[in-house]
């Protein structure tokens, strides 16, 4: 038996690789959030370098949905922590013109380990104009920063 073991220790909240541990969640299933925006030439297709309409851009659309989605939890987070996009599943279905008020609501659907899943729609006055999924990871804000430097 080998007697000059050694044994690591971490810090709280830290693993034995020095990574932060997952807190332990509270998220809600069926937590909604929503994000309004009143279309300015700034949000349309032209703009964004996404097409050559002055219609809101289907970037500008989807950012929109990553907002709804990241009030749906963030109030829900302990301190340090935050959520990231990992994955878009998004039909954009029905033009909008400037000055058209848009919003749109995230509905937490699933949270599997880090990941979670929302359902997202966009709705102008008359009716539904895109709609989808939206994967975001949890993530400890300090060690993601710190990840980023280095890519």
């Amino acid at each position: 038996m080998d007697h000059n073991t050694t044994t690591k220790t971490s810090k709280p909240g830290t693993s034995q690789s020095g990574k932060p541990t997952m807190p332990t969640l509270s998220l809600h299933i069926g937590s909604t959030a929503q994000a309004t925006l009143e279309v300015s030439q700034k949000d349309t297709a032209i703009a964004l370098g996404s097409g050559d309409t002055p219609v809101l851009g289907t970037p500008r659309l989807i950012a929109l949905c990553e907002e709804a989605t990241f009030l749906a939890t963030q109030k829900q987070l302990k301190a340090g922590w935050t959520t990231v996009a990992l994955r878009v599943q998004f039909d954009h279905l029905a033009p909008v013109e400037v000055g058209k008020t848009v919003t749109a609501e995230a509905l937490l659907e699933k949270v599997s380990g880090r990941r979670l899943t929302f359902v997202v729609r966009v709705k102008d006055s008359a009716s539904v104009i895109g709609g989808g999924k939206i994967v975001r990871v949890l993530v400890n804000t300090q060690h993601f920063l710190e990840k980023a430097k280095t890519h």
